[in-house]
Parts: structure tokens; C-alpha cells; sequence
């Protein structure tokens, strides 16, 4: 019984685990079409500051001083819209060049949650065919097989039949 536990738990967190790799290849997928997004728009801006004979700096400033709250808003906008595009690029260059391990340890630290909220929500499950894949497969396998085996044998404990010693008289 302990060990059909064990072969359970090692299944169920190896085939968890073996999906940490598609949906860290899906997030990374998801946050470079974000950082495009924000390239195009940003360039644009800038282009048109630059044709306007501005710097950065001084366009998104000239919205603050228009005195209209809503051209205002658009400049603190734009701002918020620099500031994102360059974390979220330097987070993108961070995935990017992080191995596996440190992908899966630091994930915490580049997860930005509507990123990573619209990727679970549209997640799919794949088959792990590549080395990464196996791995978190093999290691989950080995953790869920070790923690649930223990914790059916401390459960089981009371239940177990204890093993009686015969011993031969002689008369």
C-alpha cells in the first residue's frame, strides 16, 4: 500500500513539474509580445518627438504644461508607458538568459501578474520532450514518491501487523 502511495504521489508531482518548463516557455512568450508592443508604441512617440524637434523628456512634459487635464493625463500616461516597456524588457532579458534552475528559483522575482495571470488562464499543457522537461519530470517524480511514501508509513504505522517470532520449545 505505502509503496502504490508513493508511485501515486511520484506521478501526480513528476507530471506537475514536467509542466513548469511549457509554461515558463509560455510566460516567456507572452512578456516578449508585450515588450513589441511597447517597442512600436514607444518608437512611435519618440519619432514624433524628434520630428517635433523635442527630446523625450521635454514631449511627455509639454503634456503636463497644456493645462487640459485630459492631454495631461495622456502625457503621465506615456510615462507610465516608458517606464513599463523598460522593466519589462530588462525582466524579458533576465528569463531569457537564466537556466533552467534559476528560471524555476527566481520565477517570483520576474513573475509581473497580469503577464503571468493571462498565461495560466490561457495555459496549455504539454508533453515534456526536451531535457528540461524530463528532468522536472524525474525530480518530481522522485520528492512525490519519498513524501507520500513517508507520509502512508506514518499514517499506516498503527495499522501495521506485527511480525511474530516463533520460537521452538523443546520438551
Amino acid at each position: 500500500m505505502r509503496r502504490t502511495l508513493g508511485i501515486i504521489g511520484g506521478l501526480a508531482l513528476g507530471l506537475s513539474l514536467s509542466q513548469f518548463p511549457e509554461y515558463a516557455q509560455q510566460y516567456t512568450q507572452r512578456l516578449g509580445g508585450a515588450v513589441d508592443e511597447l517597442r512600436i508604441i514607444t518608437a512611435e512617440f519618440e519619432v514624433a518627438a524628434k520630428e517635433a524637434g523635442l527630446t523625450l523628456e521635454q514631449a511627455i512634459d509639454r503634456y503636463s504644461k497644456t493645462g487640459d487635464s485630459f492631454i495631461a493625463a495622456r502625457g503621465e500616461s506615456m510615462a507610465r508607458t516608458f517606464s513599463r516597456y523598460q522593466q519589462l524588457s530588462a525582466t524579458l532579458a533576465e528569463v531569457r538568459g537564466a537556466t533552467g534552475w534559476e528560471r524555476f528559483t527566481r520565477m517570483p522575482e520576474y513573475f509581473d501578474t497580469e503577464i503571468g495571470r493571462r498565461t495560466l488562464s490561457d495555459y496549455q499543457p504539454a508533453v515534456p520532450v526536451t531535457l528540461e522537461g524530463l528532468s522536472y519530470a524525474a525530480a518530481g517524480f522522485a520528492v512525490g514518491y519519498v513524501i507520500l511514501s513517508a507520509i502512508a508509513g506514518v499514517l499506516l504505522l498503527p495499522f501495521r501487523r506485527r511480525r511474530v517470532r516463533y520460537v521452538e520449545r523443546r520438551p
